[in-house]
């Protein structure tokens, strides 16, 4: 079981994941609408993965990836 709270290092790369999850999808001009629409993820979803907010399941960092055609390992690095 994490702890609570978790260590500020997670809420940093949280945001740090957030950051890159938002600049690729900048690269591919995509909002975050269309983003969802691409993962069959909600918008609000989207928004909390990017603002560090929301602790996210692998399975929605690999259908981000994906939709964004980059590797998970540039958005997670």
């Amino acid at each position: 079981m994490p702890s609570d709270p978790l260590p500020d290092w997670v809420l940093t790369r949280r945001r740090v994941i957030g950051d890159a999850i938002r600049a690729a999808r900048g690269n591919r001009q995509l909002s975050q609408e269309k983003l969802g629409e691409l993962t069959g993820l909600d918008r609000k979803t989207i928004n909390r993965i990017e603002q560090g907010t929301h602790s996210t399941h692998l399975d929605h960092l690999l259908l981000i990836a994906d939709a964004l055609n980059v590797p998970l390992a540039d958005l997670v690095r």
